[in-house]
């Protein structure tokens, strides 16, 4: 279970371990935080679902050892924003070389991969991969203003 979990007023950050079993705890504190700010659903089921694909790939296919890793998640409350960064000591990934998935054709017929990525640059108003220091760093947000 996502782990380490520490409260601040406008902010939260969660340490969890490369396994996908941790990603339904991370999921509930992110919407745990998201009611107690008040944030509109529609918003906080966005930040959840980009997260959950994020930490999905993260964890499915940045880390190749078998060992075990830690993956740090901080949440924040901006002036009119969630803004989310997770940060991986994972393989180098560079999102600019996944190619968009084809929407338009027949299920069979799609490349795999790219639809998890897809989906987070369409529900988020920023994203942004980042490599720092030897680890992958993404920031995600999404306005809590324009939401209907």
């Amino acid at each position: 279970m996502a782990r380490d979990a520490i409260e601040y007023p406008a902010g939260m950050k969660i340490s969890l371990a490369n396994d996908l079993d941790e990603i339904a705890a991370v999921g509930a504190r992110i919407d745990e935080f998201c009611e107690s700010h008040e944030i509109p659903p529609q918003v906080a089921y966005a930040v959840n679902v980009s997260v959950d694909e994020l930490l999905n790939n993260t964890i499915s296919y940045g880390y190749t050892d078998g060992e075990r890793h830690t993956i740090e998640l901080s949440l924040r409350l901006d002036a009119d924003a969630v803004v989310v960064q997770i940060v991986d000591d994972g393989q180098e990934f560079e999102s600019s070389g996944v190619p968009e998935p084809d929407t338009e054709a027949a299920l069979e017929d799609r490349a795999v991969g790219g639809l998890g990525l897809f989906i987070v640059h369409q529900m988020m108003d920023r994203v942004e991969f980042r490599r720092v220091d030897g680890r992958n760093v993404v920031t995600i947000a999404k306005k809590t203003a324009d939401a209907p």
